[in-house]
């Protein structure tokens, strides 16, 4: 595994205010530019040298450094590759305990609003108690997206990942529950159960003190999992104040080894926390 730096390390070797961890496998690289744009505009208004980025490159697409250094505008950054496809948590763990005093997991399909950042800092700052947010999210066409969900039942998972659009019609009051559609719109709410890995916002030390993902799951659920967890020892909150829009999921349009890797990551997560059909 091999490491690359860009700019100069941020706050002269001292734990930086925020660092942000993408991961990244065979990248649509205009996408990726996107995403790069938006997170160094948002950087750039907390105060660039207060922030660190971490790219861990989970495949050997070339362009990937010269990206970094025309769309990043001088934030530090290390680019981690060489070590293959180890999976999406394995591969945020790997710089786990050089997070600092703030950590965002952040999906590299992602444009956050200028001031998202500055909004979610701001919050935890205020609300001590909170260890993790969850943002108000977008569709590229404009429609929500639920990022909070509750526990979820196998139908749910069914019915959302993999059913026609006419039996999701018939069911959409079980799946507007099950995204917390009602809860989640224009006020802060807090608690939600579980939310998306596309987005994670944390205290740095509560993401430690989790010690990241599960290295178990290699995709999919990595996320439900690290929620669960979080939610025992500290408080989440989704707030609207923090806006994106993702661009990602459907994995079951993504063909049968995406569907084969979210029946297996499914399974571990039912045996961990327990089996829900209905």
């Amino acid at each position: 595994m091999t490491r690359e730096g860009g700019a100069l390390d941020p706050a002269g070797g001292n734990k930086p205010l925020l660092t942000v961890s993408l991961v990244i496998y065979r990248p649509d690289l205009k996408v990726l530019a996107a995403t790069l744009q938006s997170l160094s505009k948002a950087l750039t208004l907390l105060g660039a040298s207060r922030c660190k980025i971490f790219i861990i490159q989970n495949c050997d697409t070339d362009g990937i450094a010269p990206l970094l250094g025309a769309n990043l505008n001088g934030i530090a950054f290390d680019l981690w590759q060489g070590h293959g496809n180890i999976g999406f948590g394995r591969a945020h763990n790997l710089v786990l305990h050089e997070t600092g005093t703030f950590h965002l997991v952040l999906n590299p399909d992602i444009e956050m609003a200028e001031d998202a950042l500055t909004h979610g800092l701001k919050f935890l700052e205020e609300h001590t108690d909170c260890g993790l947010i969850t943002p108000h999210a977008c569709w590229p066409d404009g429609t929500r997206q639920f990022l909070c969900k509750r526990y979820p039942a196998l139908f749910d998972l069914l019915l959302r990942g993999f059913a026609p659009v006419f039996l999701k019609n018939l069911f959409s009051a079980r799946l507007a529950r099950y995204e917390m559609s009602e809860e989640t719109g224009e006020d802060v709410f807090w608690d939600p159960p579980i939310v998306s890995g596309c987005f994670m916002l944390f205290r740095g030390e509560i993401y430690r003190q989790l010690g990241g993902f599960d290295k178990r799951f290699f995709l999919y659920f990595e996320d439900f999992d690290l929620a669960l967890r979080a939610g025992k020892i500290t408080r989440i909150a989704y707030v609207p104040a923090v806006r994106i829009v993702h661009e990602g999921g459907h994995a079951a349009r993504k063909g049968l080894t995406h569907i084969k890797l979210f029946a297996k990551s499914a399974l571990l997560f039912y045996k961990l926390h327990g089996f829900k059909l209905l």
